[in-house]
C-alpha cells in the first residue's frame, strides 16, 4: 500500500525521516507491505514544492546539503506556505515538523487544523498543539475518521506514547514518572561529575543538547509540556501547562548535588502524573532519588519514563529523547500505527 506524505517543515527531523525512507525504503515495503511517496515539502528557509508524482528522498536530501534550499528539485507547484500545503497537496498524510510553541501552538497548531478539514491524517512531532490543543484536535480527527500520531512529541523514536496507550493502560497505570529532558538531565550528570552548573550549560549547549536560550529546558517548560501530552493521552485528563507544578534545574547548587551524593542520592529533575479523584496530579522538579529508583541509573541526555501499574509493578522505557534519526523514526512509528489501523 502507498502512502503520499506532505511534509511541513524540513528541518533536522524532516531531513532524518527523508533518511530513513531513502536507506530503508525497500525494507518497509518488503516488511510491512508499505511504500511512503514525499509528494510536497513546505518550509519557510529552504522552500515549497510538490509534484502528485512524488519526489525521490535523496534529491530532497542532496539539494539541502549542496544548496541549503530545494530550489533546484525540479517541481509544478512552488511557493506553499504550510496551511496550502495541507490543504493543496495531493497527500493523505499531512507530516507536521514546524518548530514548536508551548506558548501558543502555532503555526503547527493551524497546519493540523487544515489537514484534518482536508481529510488527511497527521502525524507530528511538535509538542505545541498536542500540549495545548489536543482535546479538540483529536475530536476533529474523530468526527472525520482520521488518525493523528503523536508519537515523537514525548521521547522522540523511544515509544512511550503508543506503549502507554496501548500494551500498559489495561495494566492500570498508577503513576508516570520519566526523565523528559535531556538538556537537565546532561547538566546533572556533568555536575555531579564535578562541572559547575554553568559549565555543565555551556557544555550542553556546545554538544546541541541546549538552545541558545535554555530557559524552555532548565526551567522545566518542556518537561512540562510533555507532562501535559502524556495526562492527556494516557489518563484522559485534559491538563494544560499552567496545571502543572513546575520548578527547574536553574537554582540547584554545587553544594544540592554534593549533599544528595553523599546520602547516597542522585538528582533528576522528574515529571510525575499520578491520578486523583477526577482528576490527575502532574508536577516537574528536581528530586533526589535513591540510587536503587529506576531512573537513578539514567544519565547524560538520555531519556527514561517509568509506569507504574496494577498487575505489572514498574515498567522502565529507556531511550533517545532527542536527535535527527530518533526523532525521524517516530513518525515512522506513527505512519506503521495508521497503516496498521487502517488494514
Amino acid at each position: 500500500m502507498e502512502y503520499r506524505l506532505a511534509i511541513i517543515g524540513f528541518g533536522n527531523v524532516g531531513q532524518g525521516f527523508a533518511e530513513i525512507l531513502r536507506d530503508h525504503g525497500p525494507r518497509l515495503l518488503e516488511q510491512f507491505g508499505v511504500r511512503y511517496r514525499i509528494v510536497g515539502v513546505s518550509d519557510n528557509l529552504k522552500g515549497s514544492i510538490h509534484d502528485p508524482a512524488g519526489f525521490d528522498p535523496a534529491d530532497l536530501l542532496d539539494a539541502v546539503r549542496l544548496s541549503g534550499n530545494l530550489g533546484g528539485v525540479d517541481a509544478p507547484d512552488r511557493g506553499w506556505d504550510g496551511v496550502e500545503m495541507a490543504t493543496r497537496s495531493s497527500a493523505d498524510v499531512v507530516v507536521e515538523l514546524s518548530y514548536t510553541d508551548l506558548e501558543t501552538g502555532e503555526p503547527a497548531t493551524t497546519h493540523i487544523r487544515a489537514a484534518l478539514d482536508a481529510g488527511k491524517n497527521v502525524v507530528t512531532t511538535n509538542k505545541g498543539p498536542v500540549a495545548l490543543h489536543y482535546a479538540e484536535l483529536a475530536e476533529m480527527a474523530r468526527e472525520r475518521g482520521l488518525e493523528i500520531g503523536v508519537e515523537g512529541t514525548v521521547m522522540s523514536g523511544t515509544p512511550a506514547v503508543l506503549n502507554g496507550m496501548n500494551l500498559l493502560r489495561a495494566a492500570g497505570i498508577k503513576r508516570v514518572q520519566g526523565i523528559l529532558n535531556g538538556t537537565c538531565n546532561y547538566i546533572l550528570t556533568r555536575m555531579e561529575e564535578g562541572s559547575t552548573y554553568e559549565d555543565a550549560l555551556q557544555e550542553a549547549q556546545d554538544n546541541g543538547y541546549a538552545e541558545a536560550d535554555p530557559t524552555g529546558d532548565v526551567e522545566g517548560f518542556d518537561a512540562a509540556g510533555k507532562v501535559v501530552i502524556l495526562a492527556n493521552l494516557l489518563m484522559g485528563v485534559p491538563i494544560g501547562m499552567d496545571d502543572v507544578d513546575r520548578t527547574g534545574i536553574s537554582g540547584l547548587t554545587s553544594a544540592d548535588i554534593s549533599a544528595a551524593k553523599d546520602a547516597g542520592e542522585r538528582w533528576k529533575l522528574i515529571g510525575t502524573l499520578e491520578p486523583t479523584d477526577g482528576g490527575v496530579a502532574a508536577s516537574v522538579r528536581p528530586e533526589r532519588v535513591a540510587l536503587s529508583h529506576p531512573l537513578a541509573s539514567v544519565g547524560g541526555a538520555t531519556n527514561a519514563v517509568t509506569y507504574s501499574t496494577e498487575l505489572l509493578g514498574d515498567v522502565t522505557l529507556v531511550g533517545p529523547g532527542a536527535g535527527r534519526l530518533e526523532t525521524g523514526y517516530s513518525v515512522l512509528v506513527d505512519l506503521l500505527e495508521i497503516h496498521r489501523t487502517s488494514v
